[in-house]
């Protein structure tokens, strides 16, 4: 695992260097010289706090802000017939 060091005015420049370089190993973005920021990824922060990927569910909740999400479609009564070829 390497780690990459861009400075803040790099990192603007070329985020995608920045993601490249993430898969290495840890980024840190640096402000004036001092580190400000760390990329990383994803999967690398899921092991780092000691959690899973998370559901489409939980993620729609964080989106909703906590307030939860209740979906009750419609029943359709739909009638499925076979095709007619004339």
């Amino acid at each position: 695992m390497s780690v990459h060091t861009f400075s803040s005015r790099d990192f603007t420049r070329d985020v995608s260097a920045a993601k490249r370089a993430a898969i290495e190993g840890p980024v840190f973005i640096t402000d004036r010289g001092r580190p400000a920021f760390a990329l990383l990824k994803i999967e690398d922060y899921y092991r780092i706090v000691g959690q899973g990927e998370p559901s489409f569910l939980s993620v729609m909740d964080g989106i909703s802000g906590g307030i939860g999400i209740e979906f009750n479609p419609p029943r359709l009564d739909i009638q499925i017939q076979p095709a007619e070829f004339d």
